[in-house]
């Protein structure tokens, strides 16, 4: 591999990274995950953090490479991906800010209903998308990969490997986020994580509710255009 080639891929992973890790955020979702899977043994949530993250590192590398195409072949904008998922992560978000104290109890006196197979049902929806991996990470992904691409073949492979290995790094930051999520809340007390909880409850419920209006801005704005081309001009 040649220096070219070395340099391509460092600049496709730091380019990545920098645009995918700060949307997913794990130490910020880790909370999120907790307040969704209330009531699950430890081995559970070790087994959802696993699934999460490797669903996550396939559903944007698929983004990052046939992304695109899959959006243009269905005809589907990514505006519209933004307010499918904008209002999926919000009311996700609601139902936990919406759970009083007695709803929490009783998960956690079912925990036995939290079995693996449930845990293997809802790994892929809701937990990886959209709540862990929404319409923001996707897009991010897509964007990454048409940015990635190059005339040289061989760039451009160099460029998307390192852009696959960034992807890699966040699963595994992911992982380890989601793992230790309860021990990393543990010095706040139950008062404390109910509250904490919460408050990320809040944060998601204004981020479905961002992305619903980044999309319908962006739809609204492809429908202005031509108005404002067609008006006469003043004077």
């Amino acid at each position: 591999m040649s220096w070219e080639h070395v340099a391509a891929m460092s600049r496709g992973f730091l380019f990545a990274l920098a645009a995918i890790l700060p949307i997913l955020n794990p130490a910020a979702t880790a909370p999120i995950f907790l307040g969704l899977t209330e009531g699950a043994s430890d081995s559970t949530r070790a087994l959802l953090a696993r699934r999460i993250a490797r669903n996550m590192f396939l559903l944007l590398s698929g983004s990052m490479l046939v992304g695109s195409y899959v959006l243009d072949f269905f005809g589907i904008s990514l505006p519209i991906v933004r307010v499918g998922g904008g209002l999926i992560v919000a009311a996700a978000a609601w139902r936990l800010l919406s759970a009083d104290p007695s709803t929490v109890d009783n998960r956690a006196a079912l925990a036995e209903a939290f079995t693996p197979e449930r845990a293997r049902r809802q790994a892929f929806y809701p937990l990886t998308f959209p709540i862990t991996c929404g319409p923001g990470s996707v897009a991010a992904a897509i964007t990454v990969g048409v940015s990635l691409t190059d005339d040289r073949m061989s760039v451009a492979a160099a460029r998307i490997g390192g852009g696959l290995t960034a992807l890699l790094a966040c699963g595994v930051l992911m992982y380890f986020a989601f793992r230790y999520a309860q021990h990393l809340l543990r010095p706040l007390g139950e008062a404390g994580t109910l509250v904490f909880l919460r408050l990320a409850a809040f944060i998601l419920l204004c981020l479905g509710v961002q992305i619903v209006w980044d999309g319908v801005s962006e739809l609204l704005s492809t429908v202005m255009q031509p108005m404002v081309a067609l008006a006469p001009p003043r004077g």
